[in-house]
């Protein structure tokens, strides 16, 4: 089920939060919408689940607008907010039987899906418990039940993972994926190595304005500059900078050599590589034709960090 935006605009008094978005998210869909605080995140995904209007345009949900079918896009979304809205002195499986019938779940089905979704979020250890007495952790998988168990084709996700621990964000991120398979995403997060690990595509939007977007490895291609490699080498050299230095300077693309250390026989260089340059099998075979050993050899690029950082910064 796809969604749709088109020139999605929301003003508040003399501040735009958003201005002129239109993007799309197929369906089946994993997109990771990135931006920094107050970029408008949080209210363009509450404009989709028809939690507040839009100031001009307008969103579809599989054809459906949000101003003539409210009833029927809400029906299709779930949708987990920042600020997961839970009754801390209700019981797990009470508050999901309520939140069942706030999403018109039928009544036979009711007991069925509370069963399988405590199942899917892991919740069979404090189902019995008051949700004041859970985790944060336990807490977001409560809230991810609710939103799930309407059996929503699109799901809504705003900060899922924050303030959970490095064992549950693990935990979340596999079960997005899971259900990614058949269910249509947006998923908010300030966490990018769960956007490279989890979703198909990133949207970075800034100052409410789309800035970027496409997968994660076409991002990290279009935004990468200058890239290093580093070499760990034993040579027998008694001067690497003199000795060493301008053979691996000749190669080609490479812009500069620099000597990070050199201890035990073991040198350690620096080179700088032209954006889009692969030279790892000159280093080898130059490596193999002088005799040295080549004890360790990485290639950093542009990171995902590195293009949010790139297009947010003011």
């Amino acid at each position: 089920m796809s969604i749709t935006v088109r020139n999605l605009t929301k003003v508040y008094g003399a501040q735009k939060a958003i201005n002129d978005l239109s993007f799309e998210v197929k369906t089946g869909e994993i997109l990771g919408f990135l931006g920094p605080n107050g970029a408008g995140k949080s209210t363009t995904m509450k404009i989709i689940t028809c939690y507040i209007p839009p100031t001009a345009g307008t969103v579809e949900i599989d054809g459906l607008n949000i101003f003539d079918h409210s009833l029927e896009v809400r029906r299709k979304i779930g949708y987990l907010p920042e600020m997961n809205p839970l009754y801390l002195d209700m019981n797990v499986l009470d508050y999901l039987e309520y939140s069942a019938r706030l999403h018109g779940v039928g009544r036979e089905l009711i007991g069925p899906r509370i069963k399988e979704m405590v199942g899917v979020c892991g919740l069979g250890t404090v189902r019995h418990k008051d949700i004041g007495e859970l985790s944060k952790g336990f807490r977001q998988r409560v809230g991810l039940a609710q939103a799930l168990l309407h059996e929503p084709e699109v799901l809504i996700l705003d900060e899922p993972t924050s303030g959970l621990d490095p064992n549950q964000i693990v935990e979340i991120r596999n079960l997005i994926k899971q259900l990614g398979r058949a269910k249509t995403f947006v998923l908010s997060t300030h966490i990018l190595s769960e956007v490279q690990a989890t979703c198909d595509r990133v949207l970075i939007i800034n100052e409410g304005t789309i800035v970027a977007d496409g997968t994660p490895s076409q991002l990290q291609q279009d935004f990468r500059g200058a890239e290093t490699i580093t070499l760990e080498l034993r040579t027998g050299a008694t001067n690497p900078l003199e000795e060493v230095a301008p053979k691996l300077s000749a190669l080609p693309s490479v812009a500069g050599v620099e000597l990070s250390s050199n201890a035990d026989s073991v040198s350690r260089f620096v080179l700088s590589v032209e954006k889009g340059s692969d030279i790892r099998e000159d280093v080898f075979r130059l490596a193999v034709a002088e005799g040295w050993v080549l004890l360790e050899m990485t290639r950093s690029s542009t990171s995902l960090e590195e293009v949010f950082h790139k297009l947010t910064m003011s």
